[in-house]
């Protein structure tokens, strides 16, 4: 599976304001772990909404009868290659 990097910018004010909260060590560690711990968070959240959301859209589906993926890269392949799948901006944009 692929890994994509993203990169967070934070201002000296953000990154004081941060350590008032957080450990942080010379390396910033403590902020690094908490900014993807944050994300971690996030993406979790989104897999529920997503899982809840579809699996009771495939099993309204009287045209979908195959099995439902048990495991989550089976279950999002499934899902984002349906032709009634769009993502959130094809959804606002809609």
């Amino acid at each position: 599976m692929a890994t994509h990097t993203k990169t967070v910018s934070l201002t000296d004010l953000q990154q004081k304001i941060l350590s008032n909260d957080l450990s942080n060590d010379t390396d910033n560690a403590g902020i690094d772990s908490w900014i993807q711990d944050a994300v971690d968070g996030k993406i979790n959240n989104a897999w529920k909404r997503m899982q809840q959301e579809w699996t009771t859209k495939l099993m309204d589906d009287n045209s979908f009868t195959d099995s439902i993926p048990s495991n989550q890269a089976d279950f999002v392949a499934l899902v984002t290659a349906r032709s009634d799948y769009k993502n959130r901006k094809q959804r606002d944009d809609a």
